[in-house]
């Protein structure tokens, strides 16, 4: 019978069709033996329960695909395949090797074991590409960071017996990668120089060897556009924007230049200040006087966020614990006015979860602790966690802290405080040189460690030797005694005067002294100090004052001190606004020989002149009377001159017997300072700061009673004396010279015009 081309193609249709019914109802090969090669370290089991196909399993090319990749996935072997023969499923694999050692070679900028801390391999891991690769990105991240963009990482790897291989890396540090020039572009208002000041990259010089502000690292470029973004805020150009930041490597890898290029727009003026409060039974009128600046001023950014601040804490004191202090602001282009509403409203109610303390290598993580405002359990409060950074600043034991916040992990409720501090050195090493007509030449040195072991202890070991004078002090604080937030301490120290050029005797004081102090309310503290000291006067001079005959011999003086401190500063460290007040209340007689009361009170302002200045002004007032009848021991009188008024000796001012000219301390004294601070026209990184002050002050009259044949010099009239100095952080410390000229004085006062002092940290 014959077949036509539709029957053929009708055929083939079928077949095609029928296919899949043929292919299904074929019996599915079944694993009935799994068999694993290659292993030496790893057990046969362990390679098999990482498959995802079993014995007894159909095979499955998707399932088998799956398992090889899971095998890789692990690390362990360098290469796996997976084949079928007949029934039986073979695994054969080759392991990666164990490290034996891990070694770097050429390091010379970081040192081995902060690399080692960084990187994921170390000895006994198995060894991967992937993973050598990975830590060679870390590696070379690292010299990026610290400026090194031309350093490369050579990973060796040498075989040895059962699996094993030393892993070698060979770093080529190369050249530090410095910043060559920073332009830029756009900037019509403040000269690039300005600008320059104004940002932590700084181009390369030779005296920066201390620091790495000229190595390029693309975050702190990122910082520097926050930088220049806050300096035009601040001086009242709202509509600032850095619009592009490049940094550029030169062909030889060696150097970079960055390029900001800036938006400076127009130059804006406070316009009206309001607050809107959406809280119940609170009166918005009440937080009006805590608003700084007014209408017609410079729009300043700082200040805005400044106004945030004291509204939040202000709420905070009042029982609002959770609030929110948003600056509405409106800027007018066409009069360039910007006028600013404070909306407060309710605030999420935000709990602390848990506080993360990282970068402190030396000090405990309780000294860090007790310094916060905000503890687990606490309702969040912005401006506690500010007031917590105040804090860790002020320590001073930190070159770096910064405070912040995240969301929680835990619920939608909480938060996490993270605390994150660069430690610098705590350990003081100084030394001070003086001279004058009167004294001669002296040394001191001293010796403190103001946390140590890390735990915020302070021991201050002091002595000084000079033709005239002679001392040695130890003080111990311990800033919280049994955990608690009381200091406590003690002094020991011996002084011995041999001024009997200057005052005719010899003056020696043996003592010692227990302390304690607390603080009332953050800005308020009080103080207590028990002291006693033997003081001596003997050796006198021939023709001495019979003033100072009277009170030859040796007596005890026991004592109890108390003290107030009221400070507002914005820091105690390095303060640029806001006062301090102190007064300290001191009386003898609980046993021994000396009956006095004595009170001193003093403070000092501190204010912003302009960008780079900073002045301040302080005062202190000091008075001693007897309650026994006596006069006041010599020892314990008050005299003026040295510290307390630059330009005038140490006793360089008071009464004096008019016959040998010397000093017998006053009754009272009141002296003070006015200074201010700006810059000699060098960059900022070499530290160097000049000052110009004014000191003033007058002594009152002596206590001795007047003797047959002899007369007292008393004069309470005004002194003042003015000066110019120059200050310089050096790498070895502090190193300060003053030149000082009196220009109201009477003709009994010694004066001193030259005064020079360094320092060292280690």
């Amino acid at each position: 019978m014959a077949v036509t081309g539709r029957g053929i193609i009708r055929a083939v249709f079928a077949a095609i069709l029928l296919m899949p019914c043929f292919a299904f109802s074929a019996e599915p090969i079944r694993i009935h033996d799994i068999l694993v090669e290659g292993t030496q370290r790893i057990e046969v089991e362990t390679v098999k329960s990482y498959l995802t196909l079993s014995e007894g399993d159909p095979y499955d090319a998707g399932r088998v695909d799956k398992s090889l990749k899971i095998l890789y996935a692990t690390g362990f072997f360098s290469d796996v395949s997976i084949r079928l023969e007949g029934s039986k499923l073979v695994i054969r694999v080759v392991e990666n090797p164990i490290i034996n050692r891990l070694s770097f070679e050429g390091l010379k900028k970081i040192k081995e074991e902060n690399i080692k801390s960084e990187i994921q391999l170390k000895p006994r891991v198995v060894y991967s590409r992937t993973k050598v690769q990975a830590d060679v990105k870390r590696i070379l991240e690292m010299y990026r960071r610290s400026g090194r963009f031309a350093a490369t990482v050579d990973p060796k790897i040498i075989q040895l017996d059962q699996n094993r291989v030393d892993l070698v890396f060979e770093v080529n540090e190369g050249p530090g990668t410095y910043v060559k020039r920073i332009n830029f572009i756009g900037n019509k208002v403040y000269a690039e120089q300005t600008l320059q000041e104004n940002i932590q990259t700084q181009e390369e010089r030779w005296y920066r060897f201390m620091s790495s502000d000229d190595t390029y690292d693309p975050d702190r470029v990122n910082y520097d556009r926050e930088m220049l973004r806050r300096f035009y805020l601040r001086h009242g150009y709202a509509d600032f924007r850095v619009t592009s930041a490049v940094a550029e490597l030169t062909p030889n890898r060696e150097s970079f230049f960055i390029t900001f290029t800036v938006d400076e727009g127009a130059r804006y003026k406070m316009g009206a200040m309001t607050i809107d409060s959406q809280l119940k039974n609170f009166k918005a009128d009440e937080l009006k006087p805590l608003l700084l600046g007014k209408t017609g001023d410079w729009y300043n950014g700082d200040q805005v966020e400044k106004n945030v601040q004291n509204l939040t804490d202000a709420l905070g004191t009042r029982g609002f614990a959770f609030v929110d202090v948003r600056p509405d602001i409106r800027r007018d282009e066409n009069r360039h006015v910007v006028d600013i509403t404070f909306k407060i409203g309710e605030g999420p109610k935000v709990y602390v979860d848990r506080v993360d303390i990282s970068g402190n290598v030396r000090t405990l993580d309780k000294v860090i602790r007790r310094e916060f405002a905000l503890a687990e359990g606490d309702a969040f409060n912005s401006a506690k966690l500010r007031r917590t950074q105040q804090r860790l600043k002020d320590l001073n034991f930190f070159e770096k802290v910064d405070v912040t916040n995240v969301p929680s992990e835990t619920a939608p409720d909480r938060t996490v405080i993270k605390a994150e501090v660069q430690e610098k050195s705590t350990g003081e090493l100084s030394f001070g040189i003086g001279y004058s007509t009167l004294s001669g030449p002296m040394l001191n040195a001293s010796m403190r460690e103001r946390n140590l072991l890390g735990r915020g202890q302070d021991l201050t070991v002091s002595g000084g030797i000079g033709t005239q004078v002679t001392n040695a002090s130890v003080s111990f604080t311990e800033p919280y005694f049994l955990d608690r937030p009381l200091s406590a301490g003690w002094d020991a120290f011996r002084t011995t005067n041999n001024l009997q050029y200057l005052t005719g005797y010899d003056f020696e004081s043996v003592g010692g002294a227990l302390r304690t102090g607390y603080a009332i309310t953050e800005q308020l503290s009080q103080s207590w100090r028990l002291q006693a000291k033997q003081d001596t006067v003997k050796n006198l001079a021939d023709g001495v004052s019979v003033y100072i005959e009277e009170q030859k011999g040796t007596w005890v003086t026991s004592s109890i001190q108390h003290g107030l401190m009221y400070d507002r500063r914005d820091s105690r460290v390095e303060p640029t606004a806001g006062y301090y007040a102190r007064i300290i209340n001191e009386v003898s007689g609980l046993g021994g020989d000396s009956h006095f009361i004595k009170d001193t009170v003093g403070g000092a302002y501190y204010f912003t002149v302009s960008e780079d200045m900073v002045a301040h002004t302080s005062a202190t007032v000091g008075e001693i009377t007897s309650y026994n009848g006596r006069p006041v021991r010599i020892t314990d009188r008050m005299f003026m001159g040295g510290d307390t008024l630059r330009g005038f000796a140490d006793y360089g001012i008071g009464p004096r017997d008019h016959n040998t000219n010397t000093p017998l301390g006053a009754k009272w004294m009141a002296y003070g300072s006015t200074q201010l601070g700006f810059p000699v026209g060098l960059p900022k990184d070499f530290g160097v700061m000049g000052h110009c002050f004014v000191d003033y002050g007058s002594i009152g009259h002596t206590d001795a009673t007047p003797l047959a044949g002899s007369s007292i010099d008393q004069f309470s009239s005004f002194r003042g004396s003015a000066g110019v100095g120059v200050s310089w952080k050096s790498p070895m410390g502090p190193i300060a010279v003053d030149l000082a000229m009196p220009f109201m004085k009477e003709k009994i006062d010694k004066t001193q015009i030259f005064r020079f002092n360094f320092g060292s940290k280690f």
